[in-house]
């Protein structure tokens, strides 16, 4: 509730959620029937990571209660990660079907799909389904191992579809301050990228203070000093790929 109050009281305005998160929908929807007059100058994302048409149906109902609201900003198709749920979300009884009606009948007001796996995975869900965004990742070691920023980002854009960056600080695990590379370093980066917002956990207020410093007093990140960064991360990024298979 804390980091709530703090996000809020410092001008966010955009709250990320899904059931999957730790009961972060709970602990939201505590926090606007604490504070409803919140509810109509925020915008609320939640997710489903059903890949049934009744059970993403279900699960929207149960978001929605737990969140006390009766609309969500955006609701997105979470972690798509290979063909067998790209199959099974665009099937005939898929919860495709779901999320456009939830939009058609103004459940929500946008609808998204989210994915941090496979970049050939979402390039075919901005390249082939309608929807209004995409969460992805965004950060220096994503633009060494390539395809989600050389390659998802701009069929997005080509599709008309919102840019939102997520895992900016890798879970903390990218942040190295005896190498100058601090939390801000990695905003700055993601911010400089083609995207339309930055999402970023925090588990204390102290640490959305700072993150909203340094998104307040935004100090654009030049051509240079990505490509710095980049190759400050290739080493470590060339041998995460080599992990995953990518290369």
């Amino acid at each position: 509730m804390a980091v709530l109050s703090a996000a809020y009281e410092s001008g966010i305005r955009y709250f990320d959620s899904a059931p999957a998160y730790a009961g972060s929908e709970r602990y939201l929807g505590r926090f606007w029937k604490q504070y409803p007059a919140r509810i109509a100058e925020t915008f609320q994302t939640s997710k489903s990571a059903r890949r049934d048409e009744a059970g993403a149906r279900a699960d929207l109902g149960l978001t929605l209660a737990r969140l006390g609201r009766d609309q969500l900003g955006l609701w997105q198709i979470h972690d798509v990660r290979d063909m067998n749920d790209i199959r099974q979300i665009e099937g005939p009884e898929g919860a495709f079907r779901a999320f456009t009606e939830a939009r058609d009948t103004g459940m929500v007001r946008g609808i998204g799909v989210t994915g941090h796996h496979d970049p050939a995975i979402l390039l075919h869900a901005v390249s082939h389904w309608d929807v209004d965004a995409v969460l992805l990742p965004v950060n220096p070691v994503e633009a060494v191992i390539g395809g989600f920023s050389d390659r998802v980002i701009p069929a997005a854009r080509d599709q008309g579809i919102g840019v939102i960056g997520m895992k900016t600080l890798g879970a903390k695990n990218f942040i190295f301050p005896d190498a100058g590379i601090l939390p801000e370093t990695l905003i700055r980066f993601a911010l400089a990228q083609d995207t339309d917002l930055v999402i970023v956990g925090c588990s204390t207020p102290g640490e959305v203070q700072q993150l909203v410093r340094a998104g307040r007093d935004l100090n654009p990140m030049s051509d240079d000093e990505q490509s710095l960064l980049i190759e400050t991360f290739r080493p470590y990024a060339e041998r995460l790929a080599f992990y995953r298979g990518v290369i």
